[in-house]
């Protein structure tokens, strides 16, 4: 059996493209695909963008236009893996603007109601330090922060 791999679709209630074009302006890499329209077959009205693929740091990703019954919890996130403190910054900034929230250790809430982790990857390396009293110390820490602040942790780790 062959597969194509995943693609992750994303219930919007009506601004499917518009998300795209955000999350394609906010990730480099990324790009629009197809748009798919509704007909006069339904359900949405004859012409509406009723799906739009994109994708975003490798990963595909489906918009589809499908109301207002499913809105994004937290119970599902994306984790943006960042290599330092500035690109961190750069993500924290980008999907916060416009209408979007900062919640605890590094989450963000975008304008459509999507939550991302952006998460600096020595953040990581802090709570998952071998030493269990370095890590507790680091993960106390970022309990306290919205963006994450590394030197902050690190500090915390080394007991300062």
């Amino acid at each position: 059996m062959s597969s194509n791999g995943f693609t992750t679709c994303l219930w919007f209630d009506g601004n499917a493209e518009a998300a795209a074009d955000f999350y394609v302006s906010v990730f480099k890499d990324g790009r629009i695909g197809r748009i798919g329209r509704y007909n006069e077959a339904g359900p949405g009205k004859d012409g509406e963008v009723m799906v739009v693929e994109f994708e975003i740091n490798g990963q595909k990703f489906i918009g589809l236009n499908g109301g207002p019954q499913f809105p994004f919890t937290e119970a599902v996130s994306f984790q943006i893996r960042c290599t330092d403190d500035a690109e961190a910054d750069y993500y924290h900034e980008a999907l916060t603007r416009d209408g979007g929230q900062e919640a605890n250790c590094g989450w963000v809430k975008d304008k459509f109601g999507l939550s991302w982790q952006v998460t600096p990857e020595e953040a990581i390396e802090l709570i998952s330090d071998p030493d269990p009293a370095r890590a507790v110390r680091a993960t106390a820490a970022m309990m306290q922060m919205k963006k994450l602040d590394v030197a902050a942790m690190r500090r915390a780790a080394d007991g300062a």
